[in-house]
């Protein structure tokens, strides 16, 4: 490693991210084709009009065929292993569109145990436990397409609790995470019009016009739930198969469709991360940010202004993206208001105080940070986070010196509680498992080492003693989990990636601690990889919901850029 490489790195990097810029000054990035949602929105579309939409259900048919692995399956992304959901969801769509290849018969049996409707319930419900969320919508699809044919085999749901304040579904324990609303009504009342009718079917029937209004009122303006085709897709298909074809949501859900279809016939898991690779881009840019009084409005002007249909999420947060289906969330909220503190170097305004306030309200009573709702469910997806309390607790630094008084104080506690949580999460091993970003090569799929180092990168931002402490245990982590080549993958033992690799050294390059010689063989692995012409090569790092996997062509970049610009700043510029 030395000075002219590491500046040639940053040189070549930093023009990818700047030339990356779209239309409006937003950074959008290229979320992966998704074979799950690809699948769903096929025959979403083909329920709902197989004649108006039928150009799109054939190039969607066509996408899945043509991305098939040789032993006829599906991953999540077009990078992905081969897994059991992908390939019953595709499975099931072909079945109702097209001709379903033998050799995906053949794999389905493998993975289910065998060919009965009983093994396929079986095989899914054991997949995804406790948790109803994906389980049940894909259980539904499959009995859309004619793969069960008795619907009392799948689990029903309680959609008549969606009239509820939403206030109360914490205390309900519903079989569902709090991103899921609309699934629960849409395939709720699917599988109760599809299955045999009990003793309070008449009170149930009752509910349903009530609970259509709940989800008209809780679709976003381009018709996109979350702006995710998955979710929208499960809606209208289950919205479709319960007769309710020209309903506004189903039509509405329809269009969204159409619209973020890509030119090949697929569909991303989500339309787009705006908000959250505009925050990454800023971040890693730092002192060479363009047009910086534009994206303090643009950020600004982001936060939402009002409560939220969706989540009943007070104003004050940020979403992932700036399209209507966005919601706010304690990653991009943070994220934000980090970026916000780049830009304006620390001068506060009503918007920084308003995010922080709604990140602290958002705090569950164990310390920690969820996604979007407070104290939800003990559903994995809605419980406290360390990956999003570390983020939380670093935007709380950035800002602390800069608040009002009043905020400034209820700040200072509740990031007490927000190290208390890191403490009682982190492993005797030093470690933190994130949330939201995983490696698909580890035995069970979880990133340690992502969620160590993001860890790590937010909490040295501190200077109290007990913080530097739960810092360095990560740090002895990191250091044992690098790989031969000098990279890191998501544990030890698991092959290196870049995006893995440079997060990893955006967090040890400023430590003390960590010697030149581990900076270096991580940046002579990047380094070798940036010769061979594979540096932004896709690598699904991300988890969206129900572990999902996808990659993000702006992770590598901006992942990148920061890591390089660190390694400059506090290795070579202090040698």
């Amino acid at each position: 490693m030395n000075r002219e490489q590491v500046e040639e790195m940053i040189a070549e990097v930093q023009a990818k991210l700047l030339a990356s810029r779209q239309p409006g000054g937003m950074w959008r990035g290229h979320l992966s084709s998704s074979a799950i949602s690809t699948s769903v929105s096929v025959f979403a579309l083909y329920l709902i009009d197989k004649e108006r939409y039928a150009s799109c259900i054939e190039k969607g048919a066509a996408w899945l065929k043509r991305t098939m692995t040789t032993e006829g399956a599906w991953g999540d992304s077009e990078e992905s292993p081969a897994n059991m959901t992908a390939t019953l969801l595709s499975y099931a769509a072909l079945c109702a569109v097209d001709t379903p290849p033998e050799e995906t018969k053949k794999y389905l049996v493998s993975e289910l145990g065998g060919d009965s409707e009983e093994q396929l319930i079986k095989g899914v419900l054991a997949y995804y436990g406790n948790d109803l969320t994906f389980s049940v919508p894909i259980l539904s699809m499959c009995g859309l397409a004619g793969l069960i044919s008795s619907w009392e085999k799948i689990p029903p749901l309680p959609f008549e609790l969606a009239v509820l304040p939403q206030k109360l579904f914490r205390f309900l324990q519903l079989p569902v995470v709090s991103y899921a609303i609309p699934a629960l009504i849409a395939v709720g009342i699917l599988r109760y019009k599809r299955g045999r009718k009990g003793v309070f079917s008449s009170i149930r029937e009752k509910f349903i016009p009530r609970c259509l209004r709940v989800l008209v009122k809780m679709q976003p303006a381009d018709g996109g739930f979350l702006e995710a085709a998955p979710l929208t897709a499960f809606v209208a298909m289950c919205m479709s198969g319960a007769g309710y074809r020209e309903h506004v949501v189903t039509q509405k859900a329809a269009q969204f469709l159409t619209d973020t279809v890509r030119e090949d016939g697929a569909w991303p898991i989500d339309t787009d991360l705006a908000s959250w690779v505009t925050s990454l881009s800023l971040r890693a840019l730092d002192e060479d940010i363009p047009d910086r009084e534009f994206f303090i409005k643009k950020l600004k002007a982001n936060a939402l202004k009002e409560v939220h249909p969706f989540t009943n999420a007070q104003p004050g947060g940020w979403g992932w993206t700036d399209l209507s289906g966005s919601v706010p969330d304690a990653d991009d909220t943070p994220g934000a208001l980090i970026a916000l503190h780049v830009l304006t170097k620390g001068a506060y305004s009503k918007e920084i105080g308003n995010g922080v306030e709604w990140l602290m309200d958002l705090q569950n009573s164990d310390g920690g940070i969820p996604t979007f709702c407070k104290g939800w469910t003990k559903l994995p997806f809605d419980q406290s986070s360390p990956d999003l309390t570390a983020h939380t607790f670093y935007a709380f630094e950035c800002w602390k010196d800069s608040l009002p008084s009043d905020i400034a104080e209820r700040c200072m506690k509740s990031a007490h509680k927000l190290i208390k949580f890191m403490e009682k999460s982190q492993t005797t091993e030093g470690v933190w498992v994130p949330l939201w970003f995983g490696d698909q090569d580890a035995y069970d799929e979880h990133s340690p080492v992502y969620g160590t180092a993001t860890a790590v990168d937010y909490l040295k931002a501190s200077d109290e003693l007990q913080v530097k402490l739960l810092a360095s245990k990560g740090i002895i982590y990191l250091l044992s989990a690098q790989n031969e080549d000098g990279g890191w993958g998501g544990a030890k033992g698991v092959a290196s990636k870049v995006t893995l690799t440079a997060r990893t050294l955006a967090a040890l390059a400023p430590c003390a601690e960590v010697s030149d010689s581990v900076i270096e063989r991580g940046f002579d692995y990047l380094y070798k990889v940036y010769q061979e012409g594979d540096i932004y090569r896709r690598e699904p790092i991300g988890l969206y919901f129900a572990r999902l996997w996808y990659s993000e062509d702006l992770y590598n970049v901006t992942f990148l850029l920061n890591a390089l610009k660190r390694i400059r700043k506090y290795r070579i510029n202090n040698n």
